[in-house]
């Protein structure tokens, strides 16, 4: 019995919108436009800690399209989730929260953009697959350049 208490446990609480925001402020003469518009799309995936061996994972979204100077739309959205992790170690925590986490909440995130894009009178915005790991290892990768640089300064101050 004392085996299963201490065996790796990862399991999804909840899956959830936390956060949705669509502002048109140009229209309706926004829809008479002919030119293309130019889309800017920003992700960003952020966590902490809800509990003993709990964690809210979000993945965020803003879309902002415009056509020449006016906004067509801006979309953002944040979509989240709530992961039970337990009796793992510590130094495979970290990554399965970066990377496993927001692979199965981003899948949410673009079916909701893409549909509020296309109920909102736009054509829908497909947001494109994200490696995560990726992602993870450039920031792994970024933080220990700034740490580096940040150690490597402080020697040089008299």
């Amino acid at each position: 019995m004392a085996d299963e208490d201490t065996s790796p446990m990862f399991q999804i609480q909840r899956i959830y919108l936390k956060d949705l925001s669509l502002e048109q402020p140009n229209s309706p003469a926004i829809f008479l436009e002919q030119q293309q518009p130019q889309v800017d799309i920003n992700i960003g995936v952020g966590a902490e800690a809800i509990g003993k061996d709990s964690y809210e994972v979000v993945v965020r979204v803003t879309v902002t399209t415009k056509v020449g100077e006016k906004t067509l739309f801006l979309l953002e959205a944040k979509q989240a989730g709530i992961f039970e992790i337990r009796n793992v170690p510590q130094d495979q925590l970290q990554p399965i929260i970066s990377i496993a986490c927001p692979g199965i909440v981003y899948p949410y995130l673009r079916a909701i953009v893409s549909d509020i894009c296309t109920r909102a009178g736009f054509p829908p915005v497909t947001l494109a697959e994200i490696n995560f790991q990726a992602m993870y290892e450039s920031q792994m990768a970024a933080a220990e350049e700034a740490a580096k640089a940040a150690a490597n300064g402080s020697t040089l101050i008299n």
